[in-house]
């Protein structure tokens, strides 16, 4: 039996608690939580009447926008080398299914990797993160991981970076990217980097994509799903390193998107374009919603600082990892010794919805959690319009109360 995925498990579960009538407090599911810009959902409607199968790797239009974009980021990209499905999610299975070898991967890590590792008959090789920063391994682990897993009879030839991260909300600097890439290149292994949160860098010029340093050894892929807020309409790219071994790949993905997926929907890919092509209305709406995202993600922070709950500070995107490590003996006493049995109780005692580190990788008996903050802007759209367009939206009352509870429930498992 193939289990549903931790995170849409979660929120299934805390959505029909809802629907019974209990107050939860949602921070367990990585939604963007925004409304969608209303330019962009005119496009779509124009593109409604695109009713015939597109290419695989997309129409033209489509791969041209999504290489600008790309472009425009500092990664150079041909259309040739653009491939867009229904989500990246399926172009990272794609990647993983048509590349030689085992996956390494940094711990913790989104909870999707492990699970299409697996049901690909292939080995996942988890290596730490450093203490700075997620979405990369530690480096000075990661060559001896290498030689462990080979004595263990593992074929490590995929590496899989987080920039930036899921689920600690970090990007990995330029040097540690830079390490990272030097072993990778020794080594002989292609690196598949995740940039879906790519535009909620709060610092872009601190966003470096392992592509600019290791080129012809790097997928890149990404979408519409977080910078946009448009996760329900699966719009992904996955851009393939240049050059014949890039098309060579990209014949293998498409070969396997043509009896998977055939292509991504017509009227997507009309919105994809319009997003791509990043026109003012498209730029202000992404700026709006990073800034948005630092307040209250950064506010969070706070909380759980004051709290005396040690927990990286974010700089991407909306997620927080925090260890209640420090609780250990005030959670034993109420006989909660796990992660999992932390966010349980969490959920049954406080109505805090949060995701166990272990469903990440880490150790069953670690006290991490992911702490999402993307669903406290509102349960309206109305409120959630207010919140995008707030100088101060922590003051918004709804905002206010969410982190007061997260507080009190903090305070009290102290």
């Amino acid at each position: 039996m193939v289990p549903r995925s931790a995170t849409l498990a979660l929120n299934e579960s805390i959505n029909a608690r809802r629907a019974a009538g209990q107050d939860i407090l949602h921070l367990g599911f990585g939604e963007a939580g925004l409304p969608v810009l209303p330019e962009i959902a005119a496009a779509l409607a124009e593109g409604a009447t695109e009713n015939s199968y597109a290419p695989v790797a997309g129409t033209v239009r489509a791969r041209e926008a999504a290489a600008r974009y790309l472009s425009r980021r500092g990664l150079r990209t041909d259309t040739e080398q653009v491939i867009l499905a229904p989500g990246s999610k399926a172009l990272l299975y794609a990647a993983i299914a048509v590349l030689p070898g085992d996956v390494v991967l940094p711990i913790p890590s989104w909870v999707t990797y492990p699970a299409q590792i697996g049901f690909l008959g292939k080995r996942a090789i988890g290596v730490p993160i450093p203490r700075i920063a997620g979405g990369v391994p530690d480096p000075d682990l990661l060559e001896p991981a290498l030689a462990k897993a080979r004595e263990a009879g593992a074929d490590p030839r995929i590496l899989i970076l987080t920039v930036p991260d899921n689920p600690t909300g970090t990007v990995a600097g330029a040097d540690l990217i830079a390490r990272v890439c030097e072993i990778a290149d020794r080594h002989g292994m292609t690196i598949i980097c995740d940039e879906i949160y790519r535009d909620l860098a709060y610092d872009p010029e601190a966003m470096r994509s392992p592509a600019t340093l290791l080129p012809h050894r790097t997928i890149v892929t990404g979408g519409l799903s977080k910078s946009m807020a448009l996760g329900g309409w699966r719009i992904g790219f996955l851009r393939t390193p240049p050059g014949r071994a890039g098309q060579e790949l990209a014949a293998q993905i498409t070969g396997l998107g043509s009896e998977v997926w055939s292509c991504l929907a017509g009227p997507m890919q009309a919105a994809a374009v319009f997003a791509f092509d990043a026109p003012a209305e498209v730029t202000a709406h992404i700026a709006a919603s990073r800034r948005l995202h630092a307040a209250v993600a950064r506010a969070a922070h706070t909380v759980f600082a004051k709290a005396g709950v040690a927990c990286r500070a974010p700089q991407a995107g909306f997620y927080l990892y925090p260890d209640l490590e420090l609780f250990r003996p005030a959670l034993a006493a109420r006989g909660i010794e796990t992660g999992v049995a932390l966010a349980d109780h969490l959920l049954d005692e406080y109505g805090i919805g949060v995701l166990a580190g272990e469903h990440f990788g880490d150790t069953r008996d670690s006290l991490r959690f992911r702490a999402a903050t993307s669903l406290l802007y509102g349960q309206t759209a109305d409120q959630r319009w207010e919140a995008l367009g707030s100088n101060d939206p922590t003051s918004l009352p709804w905002i206010a109360a969410a982190l007061d509870r997260l507080h009190t429930a903090l305070q009290s498992l102290g």
